[in-house]
């Protein structure tokens, strides 16, 4: 079971969390935190697996709480603004994925399995400019890739998640993480970020 803490100075934004994240059964949200400097005693107190934490909270904001809590908890930020520099020191300060908050219930599922997968999941909008603003040399020159993991390669880079990846395939989001886990592998990629710059970098996103 994931142990999951939610710090987030809206209630209701903790409330739709939660309802979302009890409703899956390999999770469970051990804890809320009205702001950062709570929500730190709480991690030190209840040790969760995952801490979902808001940019812009009383007393310590969520950037200052992922600097302190990122060597011992994984930390997803989330926000409501599209600000590159909240992705930049979220990563920096080693967040484990970086959310907006409209990316719907899907996606903060998968974040979460991604944490504790070691992965970080990064909400599309931010992937594109990330990519387009950081360029990165592809990491295999020939990685053989099969069509339908090139298929799965080109959804990572458009931003889907494997659900919606499946979808559109026509596949089970368990055939999807399999073909994305083979690809991973054969590029040398540390995490979907580094699967969706080989693409971007190798032109296959554009096809």
């Amino acid at each position: 079971m994931i142990r999951i803490l939610i710090a987030d100075d809206s209630a209701d934004v903790r409330s739709g969390f939660r309802m979302v994240l009890d409703a899956q059964p390999d999770m469970s949200v051990v804890g809320e935190a009205p702001d950062g400097a709570t929500a730190i005693e709480l991690a030190c107190h209840l040790r969760p697996d995952v801490v979902l934490a808001d940019v812009r909270m009383p007393r310590v904001d969520g950037l200052e709480l992922t600097r302190r809590l990122a060597g011992t908890t994984r930390v997803i930020v989330v926000t409501t603004f599209d600000l590159d520099d909240y992705l930049t020191a979220a990563l920096h300060n080693g967040a484990r994925g970086c959310l907006l908050k409209r990316s719907g219930p899907t996606l903060l599922i998968e974040a979460v399995r991604a944490a504790m997968a070691g992965d970080a999941l990064i909400s599309p909008q931010f992937t594109t400019r990330l990519l387009n603003r950081v360029p990165t040399p592809p990491l295999t020159a020939d990685p053989a890739l099969t069509n339908r993991e090139l298929d799965i390669v080109r959804g990572v880079a458009r931003g889907e998640t494997n659900a919606e990846i499946a979808a559109s395939l026509f596949i089970s989001p368990g055939t999807v993480k399999t073909h994305l886990a083979n690809a991973q592998a054969k590029l040398g990629a540390r995490n979907r970020v580094g699967v969706a710059a080989w693409a971007w970098t190798t032109g296959h996103a554009k096809i």
